[in-house]
């Protein structure tokens, strides 16, 4: 009996090896290529940036009927568009800057895509710790339009949307009559697109009257919901509808300044 011990088994390694061959080659050339044309065919997406406040911020389930008016703005575009919604509760131009917000958008912010950048509601009062003086503000979206520009991304600035503010005659109180001013100044200096948010969104709330307006807002009696028991009576912030208004404005608009994002329009909407 021959014995096989380690010094005499040997294997040769190349004649174990698979050896190539024009079938296997001619596979995977096919699988590259598939590979390859499904990359080729992926549309290119646009993204566009939502930064701004809690009128504009999407909202925690709990908060419902609450909504922003960025969670229904989505649903205007097509599969090539997407809606990144960075816009928080309470802040301002300065705390989006300080908390690092702003920072994280930028790092993924590419050429061809957008920011619409709405603050104001934060910033201009003086008893909130969001509080940003007049200058500092105008600084601050002079950075929001400089930084997206050096991305080759291109900015939109929007006034403030409207408080449901009426006086005792009946008439809509313009509640940013500083901070408002302020970034249409800021876009007619930069030549930045502006949406004067604030104009259309009082035209609408006036013309609805201090009654009728109450259906944009998140105004409940109490026992009319579940995350309100006791009811609330909210001036600032929409309901689902007054969100989806405020946002068909802001469509509008892009729409008229021809923005090229508005080509990609879903059919649905």
């Amino acid at each position: 009996m021959q014995l096989f011990t380690r010094h005499s088994f040997k294997v040769d390694l190349k004649a174990c090896a698979v050896k190539p061959t024009l079938k296997t080659y001619g596979r995977l050339t096919a699988i590259l290529f598939i590979c390859m044309s499904f990359s080729l065919l992926q549309p290119h997406k646009t993204t566009i940036y939502l930064i701004g406040d809690s009128t504009m911020a999407d909202k925690a389930v709990r908060a419902y009927p609450e909504t922003g008016w960025g969670m229904p703005f989505h649903y205007f575009f097509d599969s090539t568009v997407v809606v990144d919604n960075r816009a928080q509760n309470g802040r301002s131009t300065r705390t989006f800057i300080e908390e690092g917000r702003w920072k994280d958008v930028l790092k993924t912010l590419s050429k061809g895509d957008y920011v619409l950048i709405e603050f104001g509601h934060n910033d201009e009062v003086p008893t909130k710790r969001s509080y940003t003086p007049k200058d500092q503000f105008v600084r601050n979206l002079q950075t929001f339009v400089t930084d997206t520009r050096a991305k080759g991304a291109i900015p939109v600035l929007l006034t403030p949307v409207a408080r449901r503010h009426f006086d005792s005659t009946g008439k809509l109180i313009d509640t940013h009559p500083v901070y408002g001013p302020l970034v249409i100044q800021t876009a007619q200096k930069e030549q930045v697109p502006l949406i004067d948010l604030e104009k259309l969104s009082m035209a609408l709330v006036s013309r609805l009257g201090p009654e009728t307006s109450k259906m944009l807002y998140n105004q409940l009696e109490p026992g009319e919901h579940p995350h309100y028991p006791k009811g609330v009576h909210d001036d600032t912030h929409f309901n689902e509808l007054g969100a989806r208004k405020m946002a068909e404005m802001v469509l509008h608009e892009m729409i008229r300044l021809d923005l090229p994002v508005t080509k990609h329009l879903s059919p649905k909407r």
